[in-house]
């Protein structure tokens, strides 16, 4: 894709095929985003602009950042037969609607690559060759890549259209990722990705009745066909604050809810919360916007 980005133009490298093998990349596309993290990056200018590669500066982190249920990706093939069933479609659907809007904005997340001076683009040959790639998930990668890995440096796609108030993101990830990583580096941990959301965050009253310091509950559901001692977990905030769970047992199909108490907190302005089992390996996360936070009393469903 060719894009500009204030002075600059850009070339937008995104994969839609993976050189290990399965090659084939998962792919999400939520049409309707909301999330705390637009809140920076709806005010990021018409510029390459670097991120702290931390929470609240608007990077993105597949893991920490509760952006997306990853169960909802889906393979995708780069190319196939007939129309609007392949990534390459996908992307050009979105991305030619936004070239139709005038106010339309487009975010690419990954590694820039410099300008390079005296050399045209290898693609579209405007000079000098600049552009940004990496636009995919970027940790956990497999050994011939661990070097790529980090934290809260995921890339993607978000296409703003403000006359429709409407943001659609684009997610991607290669099969090869592992689905547990490091805090610190982003490298995979055993993937134990096949024990995620057997315990799931249904609901949260963020902004409990009455005066502050207001009730704050998140309800958990078993999903899975046996009891769960929740002795070792805990529910962690955008903070990484932590609250034990110790002492609670949810039955097969049972739901419980619990009352926080500090030092997490569900701040009214959105924010993330995460389950982490005793291993402190996400289980479940969520994510929830000021709008949704704002109504007294009203418990929001995930």
């Amino acid at each position: 894709m060719r894009v500009q980005g204030g002075d600059a133009t850009f070339r937008l490298a995104v994969n839609v095929l993976s050189r290990q093998s399965p090659s084939e990349l998962l792919y999400l596309a939520d049409e309707a985003f909301a999330h705390p993290v637009l809140d920076a990056v709806l005010r990021l200018p018409d510029v390459f602009t670097p991120l702290p590669n931390q929470p609240g500066s608007g990077a993105l982190d597949f893991i920490r950042g509760n952006l997306f249920d990853r169960t909802a990706m889906h393979r995708m093939p780069a190319t196939a037969p007939g129309p609007d069933n392949d990534l390459a479609a996908a992307l050009a659907h979105f991305v030619g609607r936004a070239r139709s809007d005038p106010t339309a904005r487009l975010f690419a997340f990954g590694e820039r690559w410099p300008p390079e001076a005296g050399t045209p683009d290898a693609v579209f040959g405007f000079t000098p060759g600049n552009g940004v790639h990496d636009v995919h998930m970027n940790q956990g990668n497999s050994a011939q890549f661990r070097r790529d890995d980090g934290v809260w440096q995921d890339g993607g796609l978000m296409l703003h259209f403000p006359g429709a108030q409407q943001t659609v993101a684009v997610f991607l990830a290669f099969q090869s990722q592992a689905w547990h990583t490091d805090d610190s580096t982003g490298h995979a941990l055993t993937d134990m990705a096949d024990g995620d959301h057997r315990v799931r965050i249904v609901a949260a009253l963020v902004n409990g009745p009455g005066p502050a310091p207001e009730e704050e509950t998140v309800t958990l559901l078993n999903t899975s066909a046996v009891p769960a001692d929740l002795d070792g977990w805990a529910l962690v905030d955008v903070g990484d604050h932590r609250m034990p769970l110790n002492g609670t047992m949810l039955g097969a199909g049972d739901a419980a809810r619990i009352r926080l108490t500090a030092p997490v907190q569900l701040g009214n302005s959105g924010g993330l919360l995460t389950l982490v089992d005793p291993a402190g390996l996400k289980v479940d996360g969520v994510a929830y916007t000021a709008d949704q936070a704002r109504a007294d009393g009203l418990t929001i469903v995930f």
